[in-house]
């Protein structure tokens, strides 16, 4: 079933939703979302199907690029 939702700026929702946004940086302490689960998103929904813990250090322009923003700074 469906979770609480995620959180997405509102510029990049659309882009989520239609899956040109595949990554999303997310720092928490914990997770707060799983592997498998389902959360609303607009019209419909996403689905979580991978976690990777990364050091702060290996968010970089690309990985920054491939969660919808123009540079590590933006997505910060």
């Amino acid at each position: 079933g469906l979770r609480s939702s995620m959180m997405f700026a509102r510029p990049l929702r659309a882009r989520v939703r239609s899956g040109e946004i595949t990554r999303s940086v997310r720092i928490w302490g914990t997770p707060r979302v799983r592997i498998g689960g389902r959360y609303p998103l607009l019209d419909g929904h996403i689905e979580v199907t991978r976690l990777q813990e990364i050091d702060l250090a290996d968010v970089d322009e690309t990985l920054a690029r491939a969660s919808g923003f123009d540079s590590v700074d933006a997505l910060m």
